[in-house]
């Protein structure tokens, strides 16, 4: 069965609406019928490839990964909303307003999170995020049409509203950039490949899956630098700058999770891990001084792979969440 925090993520059913930090909880509602992510057929990837825009109405409740326009109305007061959108490791989302008819003296809002928010975690979390937690919102009702578009700063952002007034509304165009040096990553996939490369920048990137795992790593380069590797004289990762952390718990912000492992030697080989928490995070700490670099790849983990303990593994935790 798949826990409450899997079940929040995959369908958004409980999602955190904040003003300047502080926030407000939605109720749980019954989208169980509702992909997550939207699945293209090919008749819809035909048309897409025929150069014409895709063009949908948003639910209160919504999450999408693909480009095109999309229109929320209010058929009814609407208190509660939020869209989410995701795009791959390696794109970025900008969201543009094409129409917007809110009452903002009326107490409406329609805001812009820079990253995810659910039940109170951010991710990225505020300790790996370039902004100010108050400077990933960006609210229609103060901006207006001085900061028609906005784009995020990794392959995860957010809109939410509140429209009182039925038949108010607004057009938004979401359009999807490259990210050459992809940091924060939240994976639309419980399987996967993925390289991370953090080029002499002083920064945290965490790549999220949420779902139990098991994860290997199989390329590891740490204090890279002008062709050389620098050997690490501690055993421990205490007091170096440039480590792999895996981290494991039933939240989004990677900053709440519990440690699992670190990493602070350059290896090429295999390590694996099986990790039975709800959301798995690999976390990547640079300096700035280096070429940092970590390749690994990602299953699901399920009950059969408990129960069997693989020589290079390292200890599981979790499993009593599964």
């Amino acid at each position: 069965m798949p826990s409450a925090f899997q079940l929040q993520c995959h369908l958004v059913l409980i999602f955190l609406a904040a003003s300047k930090g502080e926030t407000r909880y939605l109720e749980v509602r019954d989208a169980a019928e509702d992909d997550p992510f939207l699945l293209l057929s090919e008749d819809l990837k035909r048309e897409l490839s025929a150069g014409q825009i895709y063009r949908r109405s948003l639910r209160c409740i919504d999450m999408l990964s693909i480009e095109g326009q999309f229109t929320f109305t209010a058929d009814q007061p609407q208190l509660h909303c939020a869209t989410f959108f995701i795009g791959e490791p390696e794109e970025l989302i900008t969201i543009h307003y094409d129409f917007v008819n809110i009452d903002c003296q009326g107490g409406d809002f329609l805001k812009v999170f820079d990253g995810w928010i659910l039940k109170g975690e951010k991710f990225p979390s505020s300790l790996d995020h370039p902004l100010t937690t108050s400077q990933r919102y960006v609210d229609f009702c103060e901006s207006g049409n001085i900061q028609k578009s906005i784009r995020s700063s990794q392959n995860v952002a957010m809109i939410f509203f509140r429209i009182q007034l039925p038949g108010n509304g607004f057009t938004v165009t979401v359009k999807k950039s490259s990210n050459l040096f992809p940091c924060n990553v939240i994976s639309q996939t419980p399987s996967g490949r993925f390289t991370m490369v953090i080029p002499h920048q002083h920064r945290n990137c965490s790549f999220s899956i949420i779902y139990p795992v098991v994860i290997k790593i199989s390329d590891l380069i740490l204090g890279h630098l002008n062709g050389l590797f620098l050997k690490k004289p501690s055993a421990s990762c205490a007091g170096v700058g440039d480590f792999v952390e895996l981290l494991g718990g039933a939240g989004l912000d990677p900053s709440k999770m519990f440690p699992l492992a670190d990493l602070c030697h350059s290896f090429h080989g295999s390590a694996q891990m099986k990790i039975g928490c709800d959301n798995t995070v690999l976390r990547m700490v640079s300096s700035g001084k280096h070429i940092n670099r970590v390749t690994f790849e990602y299953h699901q983990l399920d009950l059969q792979e408990t129960e069997t303990r693989k020589e290079n593994s390292i200890e599981e935790f979790c499993f009593p969440s599964i």
